[in-house]
């Protein structure tokens, strides 16, 4: 008889977004003349920018046509696009990364949950806690975690970072050496970021140690803070010991359309074997590639037309962010984020769980965010707002949330 994988028999309960929209379909059901606020799913709500549009419908056009139709894209992605991000996001930014290190995929969840394939299943991995749940869950999926603590919360295999207000939110070096080491700034929950110098402490410790750090940098379009580094790569040394993660998702809207790409130096290696070779060979292998009209969309992100559209869409969230995180301190919550990332990090009130607090802001204020537990046991004490709403909702949502 076939056997399933039971390493997915260990995750606890549903996906961490799932659940809440179970929540909120229950709710919405029982309570139909209420109108709720979705503040929790990092969701965008703004149209594609023009010249996206008009990328996409010069693109479709070449479909319609036999002399300029394409098929399956190239392994790595269309050289267009892939030059393009080699040179906007990293020559222009002083960091060495050459086309070929760069591999187009259909978005940075996706390839944070795959890399994991590429290492043994005997590496111990490190992340942040809070965390974002793919990094834990697609490791747990693997074997690599160990046995849960339901008590705790906690994987035996796996070490915890503690990111918390009393440091912070910036993760100390673990006292016990990790193999993979996972970091996201602008930081996913607590919208919170680390110097260059801090980042750059953590590219010594993986050379090091011999440690390789997967580094989702999904927000870097949002940092505003000069001190802030866009890329690890911009760290001395990064090329030996980093891989990096990139998305088009909330720089460009791409939640519905799709696009993110992953850099692997040919300098990182495992002893005589590059992890490049090994990662061609996986998205070779596994995947066909986004389509061409998402990758020349892709490509628009980087025009002149594009990237002022661009920053005048991250403006509109980050205006969002600033006035959720000021209505809030007015109203008295404890609040982090929110400057370098559209993402409100906040206290619950008295002793209040985070699901207590999401049931509570549901039932009384009709609002939805997302319970900081979620995201692990540092987590607990604490909730997360998202800016990606329209202005007016945010405004209603911010009103709403003072009355009660």
């Amino acid at each position: 008889m076939f056997k399933i994988n039971e390493n997915y028999l260990k995750l606890p309960g549903s996906y961490l977004f799932s659940t809440i929209a179970k929540k909120v379909a229950a709710y919405s059901e029982a309570h139909s003349d209420k109108s709720i606020i979705r503040l929790g799913i990092g969701d965008v709500t703004q149209p594609l920018a023009p010249a996206i549009i008009d990328s996409l419908h010069g693109a479709v056009d070449e479909m319609a046509k036999a002399e300029t139709f394409r098929g399956y894209a190239p392994d790595l992605g269309y050289e267009f696009l892939r030059t393009a991000i080699a040179k906007n996001d990293y020559a222009d930014k002083g960091c060495e990364i050459g086309a070929d290190e760069i591999f187009i995929s259909d978005g940075a969840k996706c390839d944070s949950g795959n890399i994991q394939e590429i290492f043994s299943v005997d590496n111990k991995i490190a992340v942040c806690d809070p965390v974002y749940p793919v990094y834990v869950d697609t490791n747990v999926m693997a074997g690599r975690t160990g046995t849960y603590d339901a008590k705790t919360e906690t994987w035996s295999d796996v070490i915890y970072m503690p990111c918390t207000a009393e440091n912070g939110f910036v993760p100390e070096l673990p006292k016990e050496t990790p193999d993979i080491i996972y970091l996201c700034f602008p930081n996913n929950p607590t919208g919170t970021t680390i110097a260059r110098d801090q980042l750059q402490v953590w590219v010594d410790y993986a050379n090091k140690v011999g440690a390789v750090i997967i580094f989702d940098a999904a927000y870097e379009a949002y940092i505003s803070e000069e001190n802030v580094p866009h890329s690890i790569y911009e760290c001395e040394g990064a090329r030996t010991c980093a891989i990096e993660l990139r998305s088009f998702s909330k720089n460009a809207g791409f939640t519905g359309t799709r696009l993110g790409f992953t850099v692997i130096p040919k300098d990182l290696k495992c002893g005589d074997v590059t992890l490049h070779s090994l990662w061609a060979r996986r998205h070779g292998t596994k995947y066909n590639g986004a389509p061409y009209i998402i990758q020349r969309a892709g490509e628009a992100v980087y025009s002149e037309e594009g990237k002022a559209q661009l920053r005048e869409q991250i403006a509109y969230y980050m205006k969002n962010a600033h006035t959720i995180q000021q209505g809030l301190r007015e109203a008295g919550y404890t609040v982090f984020g929110g400057v370098n990332a559209p993402y409100i990090w906040l206290k619950t009130p008295g002793q209040m769980t985070s699901w207590e607090f999401f049931d509570y802001l549901l039932e009384k204020a009709n609002v939805v965010g997302t319970p900081g537990s979620g995201f692990g046991p540092s987590g607990e004490g604490y909730f997360r707002l998202t800016a990606f709403g329209s202005y007016e909702n945010t405004l209603a949502a911010l009103e709403r949330i003072k009355k009660i």
